[in-house]
């Protein structure tokens, strides 16, 4: 049941499990979670419209309202319609950028460009999302000229899984990409919401 004192978190699909985790371990028995499909990441043109639907339906509804996206390839947008509203978001230009912390992403671009990102969703889904959603199962040939640019891969791990490194690893080995893993936790994105609950 609805309260107006709740707090509503409208987020990444791709993030779900992890705000569930931080919600609970935090005891906020006043926040709830609405997820968005994770699958608008390749039509992000798309999501800025389906963040604004979200908010527009739930805006009565709670005392405060909080984005749980960084801007995510929508060069902007995100925050052209969160501005209407005066609503926060994650800070950063995308999910790798607030788990692994700004200047270690910096960090990370700076010592090579080229870089493809993977999370824990994103190794996860990595069939769906990538192989599928890019159309490279159909077309083969788009695999080489999507990461034709890539160097090599960096894992950001949320937790520490051999199961889900060594998946990820096969996802690099899949793109011929060189493979690297870093540890992110949750720190940084549980230190963000928990901004954003007070």
């Amino acid at each position: 049941m609805k309260h107006k004192k709740d707090i509503l978190i409208i987020g990444c699909g791709a993030l779900a499990h992890e705000v569930r985790e931080i919600i609970k371990l935090n005891d906020w028995d006043n926040v709830r979670l609405q997820c968005l499909n994770a699958d608008l990441h390749n039509t992000p043109k798309i999501l800025p419209k389906k963040i604004k639907e979200a908010i527009d339906s739930n805006l009565n509804d709670y005392s405060k309202i909080f984005i749980a996206y960084a801007d995510c390839g929508t060069g902007g947008l995100i925050d052209l319609i969160l501005k209407d509203y005066d609503i926060e978001r994650l800070d950063g230009a995308h999910c790798y950028e607030f788990y692994s912390g700004s200047s270690v992403f910096k960090e990370l671009s700076e010592k090579e460009i080229g870089t493809f990102y993977l999370t824990d969703f994103l190794v996860k889904n990595f069939d769906r999302l990538v192989i599928d959603g890019l159309g490279i199962q159909k077309y083969p040939a788009l695999k080489e000229e999507y990461f034709k640019n890539y160097k090599n891969v960096v894992y950001l791990a949320q937790k520490q899984d051999n199961v889900l490194e060594s998946k990820a690893r096969e996802c690099a080995d899949y793109l011929n990409l060189e493979f690297s893993a870093l540890f992110t936790g949750l720190n940084n994105l549980e230190n963000q919401l928990s901004k954003a609950m007070k």
